[in-house]
């Protein structure tokens, strides 16, 4: 057989596509008439050109994925679909209410984290009286200048003057004190704006949990000092000094505010007039002038204003001078303070 033959039957499409086997008239179906390309092939079929239907599918699509991404990655890609919509992602603030510090996620868990973040919101106070001057710390917990502290680092002063850690000074006001818990809360006088602490729960602290405390000891701004909570619920005693004439409740140069505890005296007599409270013990490292600062847990919230340190007498310490810190300080617990607060801010303690 000869093997260059057509076995195509006759009528078959031939494979070099001849016209005249493809007898169209220019005609399309519609009835619209159209030029014929060469060999009587009809141009292709006319197409809508492309909507903006399609680009809306896939948009839709992809941001239905984003969604699906984000029950397993969390928030953060609530930016992305945003960005996706054209919105800006920027917050807007809730009526200028001004919020407490945090620590980045990335800091968490780290001193140089927390103090980061806390060390903006912790200021260095300077009472002065009669008796003399002292210094002491405070934690800012309102924008426009309310401040924390001790009651025993203003009371009997005549002037207040507070430096935040940016050196800016204010003047500032007592506002109420509460000399059965030694607390006080001072106003600063045109202040606004300020980077504010966030005040925790004491009644979640466990022992042995880290803590950083920060303050101006020895008039030292934004001393930062780190340990773990010791104990908790200790009874300390510190004078109850509310005259508001004598200031013989301040720290006053290197004198360390005297207290007692476990049935002895610190740092000197804490007089007639006493008042216990239930306290953290931390072994941060507190001096003269950490009173009235923040002891701080690792992620950034106040658990505690601290309040007593001891020291060694310069006669035990055989030096001209009294000798830092031992380890064995105390702060008043946030809670306490939280439920104080009201009471502070109307001019009086509970």
């Amino acid at each position: 057989m000869d093997m260059t033959e057509n076995l195509r039957p006759s009528g078959a499409h031939s494979t070099d596509q001849d016209p005249a086997s493809y007898p169209y008239d220019g005609t399309a179906h519609d009835g619209t008439a159209y030029a014929t390309a060469a060999g009587g092939y009809p141009p292709p079929p006319p197409y809508a050109p492309a909507t903006g239907r399609r680009k809306v599918k896939r948009t839709v699509a992809l941001l239905a994925a984003v969604a699906i991404a984000a029950g397993v990655i969390g928030g953060g890609t609530a930016t992305l679909v945003g960005q996706l919509n054209g919105q800006n992602s920027a917050a807007t603030g809730s009526g200028g209410a001004v919020n407490g510090t945090t620590v980045s996620q990335s800091s968490k868990g780290t001193v140089a984290g927390v103090a980061e973040a806390v060390s903006p919101a912790i200021v260095e106070i300077g009472a002065a009286s009669s008796a003399g001057k002292s210094t002491g710390s405070g934690v800012v917990i309102t924008g426009d200048g309310e401040i924390v502290t001790n009651n025993h680092v203003v009371s009997g002063a005549q002037q207040i003057q507070v430096t935040l850690s940016t050196g800016r000074t204010y003047t500032a006001d007592v506002v109420g004190t509460d000399p059965g818990k030694d607390l006080a809360l001072i106003k600063l006088r045109d202040a606004s704006g300020l980077k504010t602490a966030t005040l925790g729960d004491s009644s979640k602290v466990e022992v042995g949990e880290q803590v950083v405390a920060i303050g101006s000891p020895e008039g030292l701004t934004g001393t930062v000092t780190s340990g773990i909570v010791s104990a908790l619920d200790r009874d300390v005693t510190v004078a109850k000094d509310d005259s508001g004439s004598s200031g013989q409740g301040q720290e006053q140069g290197g004198q360390e505010w005297p207290f007692e505890f476990g049935g002895q005296q610190f740092n000197g007599d804490t007089g007639e007039e006493t008042t216990t409270y239930k306290a953290l013990q931390t072994d941060a490292s507190l001096n003269p002038g950490n009173s009235g600062g923040a002891l701080i847990n690792m992620d950034g919230e106040i658990i505690g204003i601290n309040s007593a340190m001891y020291a060694p007498s310069s006669a035990a310490a055989g030096s001209g001078s009294s000798a830092g810190s031992v380890g064995l300080g105390f702060a008043i617990p946030v809670n306490t303070l939280k439920a104080d607060l009201d009471a502070l801010r109307a001019g009086n303690g509970s």
